[in-house]
Formats: structure tokens, sequence, C-alpha cells
């Protein structure tokens, strides 16, 4: 058995209104401030305060009809602004990694490049440091031939 189970003694307090006799009266104007009203306790405390009017809610009025093509067409147009970005940024990425691409290339082929000039003009490793053109014997030749 629970405590919802079990019967209990319930005491019901009711406030009382005080007798507007009894109660001091103040000169006010009239329509100047609202009502004052006090109630009793049953312990003997007295509340007092202003009557306050609930809020009235105010009249709902009716939406207006959305078009369902209205609604097509902005998300036609969100879609195809989707869509464009996107290409626009695909073609943006394509360009550059091909500009990268490019890059890579033209470093290859000047690191390779130095590499053949190193080779062909840098100090040969065990042969003469150079080549000796006899040009009197050349130019002779020449004249030889041409004679």
């Amino acid at each position: 058995m629970t405590h919802l189970d079990r019967p209990s003694a319930v005491e019901v307090h009711h406030p009382q209104p005080i007798n507007p006799n009894t109660a001091p009266l103040v000169p006010v104007q009239p329509g100047a401030a609202a009502q004052v009203q006090s109630v009793v306790l049953p312990d003997g405390r007295v509340i007092t305060g202003y009557a306050i009017e609930p809020v009235k809610a105010e009249p709902v009025t009716a939406k207006p009809a959305i078009s369902h093509t209205a609604v097509n067409v902005a998300l036609g147009g969100i879609g195809f602004a989707a869509v464009c970005g996107g290409l626009f940024l695909l073609t943006t990425f394509i360009a550059a990694l091909t500009a990268f691409i490019t890059q890579l290339i033209i470093l290859a082929a000047v690191i390779f490049g130095g590499w053949i000039a190193v080779q062909i003009l840098g100090p040969s490793r065990g042969r003469s440091s150079g080549t000796t053109v006899n040009i009197r014997k050349a130019v002779i030749k020449r004249s030889h031939f041409h004679g």
C-alpha cells in the first residue's frame, strides 16, 4: 500500500474577504487606481492587492495561403544557386590543380636541366680538363677542301 492509497485527512482553507466596513478608508480619485482587495487567510494573515483583469487574447488572424508554385520556384532557385556555386568551386579547384601540376613539371625540368648542365660543364673525373682544338689545322683543312 502506498501513501496515495491511504486515506488521509485533508484540510481545505477558504480565504475570507475582509468586511469593507472594518478596513481603513483611503481617499482615491475615482478611476485613477484599481480597486484594492484584501483577503484574510485562516492563520490570521491579511493579503492585500489589486485585482488584475485577465489579458484578453488578440483574435487570431488568418494566415495567407502559400502558393505551392511559389514554393517550388523558390526551392528551384536555391537548388540552381547551389549547383552553380558547386560548379564554380569545382572549376576553381581544377584550375588550381592544373597550375600546381604545371609548376611541378617546370620544377622537375629545371632540376633535371641543372643536373645535365653540371654533368656537361662540371669537372670531369679521370679525363683531361677540357678539349683542345687546333684552329690552324681546322682552317687549313677548310681551305684545303674548299680550295
